[in-house]
């Protein structure tokens, strides 16, 4: 039986109108939900974030979700309900190793829109690239470059992508006609199905003096430094795609891109949402009670503020400007500053003694001194000593 996959839409939990930056949330979101190294051992999340990203790859590429909106499975995936019989085509009827494309094909000549028989020669764009670059939560903040180290395919020097030695040409091969597809009679002639030219391998061309740089491929794999500049505000999971930066494409087609995902570093105090940034300041209770100037961490550095006299535990105030500044540099987010009292620890006695007279000040009950009765009969016997 065809493997049964979910609609792409549904998988990711999107509308079928659904944005580039609806799709990127909804993907980061089930990625980070599902990824084996949050779920150790676990085959079913292991899947799940295999069919998230097979998803993804398909629905963020403008060509194929609209080969995918109007075909469905099988606009982007060759391989989906081709072959394999039973109930699942005409009526249970057997269609062999031939796919709908060939059928179609045969009737309106072409093998066009339902994947049988295009030209498989024709320009190709090139292999995307993925990388993974880590940076410190100040970096993210200011924006930074990195250098990274990949290996791609490039059009190779010597032949310029022809796959011939050098002073030699390509032969048009004579089955195909240079189209990469022939059209074979099926079924005692009733059908007619294209497929892939087996003698040039749906080329189109036959080599008969390949290039020894490339081996006829007219690409050869390079090792490559690439310098990142990496925009102030980027986020935790967020990307960066650099157009033509991948593998080279073919018979002419454009390169493809190099996707690289940012990690963000966690900050051992500050914590982030977006643009805004979250603080935990430790006050002493004396400075919550009288007020007091303080030096408040920021990503900028430190910066002077009053703390009013009477902040209670847990109160918030706002930084304003002091948050992460935004990807499209469209201004910057606020800093949060929330106030956490450090309650005194081993306390001295004559420290404890001062509570308790603030506490009975404050009117507290239960804030009586220890030594009151004590020093009262100690005053006693002090007085009769005097009298004698």
């Amino acid at each position: 039986m065809p493997e049964q996959k979910r609609d792409y839409y549904e998988v990711l939990g999107v509308s079928k109108g659904a944005s580039a930056d609806e799709l990127k949330k909804a993907y980061r979101k089930l990625a980070k939900q599902y990824h084996p190294d949050l779920n150790p051992g676990d085959k079913a999340a292991e899947a799940k974030f295999k069919e998230v990203n097979e998803a993804y790859e398909v629905l963020s590429d403008p060509e194929k979700r609209s080969r995918y909106d109007q075909f469905g499975h099988a606009g982007v995936d060759p391989n989906f309900g081709g072959a394999g019989g039973g109930a699942g085509g005409f009526g249970g009827f057997d269609m062999g190793d031939f796919d709908l494309g060939d059928l179609f094909g045969s009737f309106f000549g072409g093998g066009g829109g339902f994947g049988g028989g295009g030209r498989r020669n024709g320009p190709t764009k090139g292999q995307s690239l993925r990388a993974a670059v880590t940076i410190s939560f100040e970096e993210a903040a200011s924006g930074c470059e990195k250098e990274i180290v990949i290996t791609r395919s490039e059009t190779c020097e010597d032949c310029k992508g022809s796959g011939c030695a050098p002073g030699t040409t390509a032969e048009v091969c004579p089955d195909c006609h240079g189209s990469g597809t022939i059209r074979m009679q099926r079924g005692g002639g009733i059908f007619i199905s294209t497929t892939t030219c087996p003698k040039c391998g749906g080329s189109g061309k036959i080599i008969h003096s390949p290039c020894k740089s490339c081996g006829g491929t007219g690409a050869v794999r390079h090792q490559r430094k690439i310098t990142v500049k990496i925009p102030a505000g980027i986020d935790d999971g967020q990307a960066i795609s650099l157009r033509g930066q991948g593998s080279a494409g073919k018979s002419g087609g454009p390169s493809g891109d190099l996707i690289i995902s940012i990690t963000v570093r966690p900050h051992p105090q500050f914590k982030r949402d977006g643009t805004s940034i979250y603080l935990e300041q430790p006050v002493t209770f004396l400075q919550a009670a009288l007020g007091a100037e303080l030096e408040i961490p920021t990503i900028d550095g430190k910066v002077k503020w009053t703390l009013p006299e009477g902040t209670q535990p847990g109160t918030t105030f706002r930084l304003r400007g002091k948050g992460m500044p935004a990807v499209n540099g469209r201004g910057r987010g606020d800093q949060f500053v929330t106030v956490k009292v450090q309650v005194p620890r081993n306390l001295t006695h004559e420290q404890k003694e001062a509570l308790r007279r603030f506490g009975q000040a404050m009117g507290e009950e239960g804030a009586e001194s220890e030594n009151s009765l004590g020093d009262e009969i100690k005053g006693f016997f002090d007085k009769r000593k005097k009298k004698k």
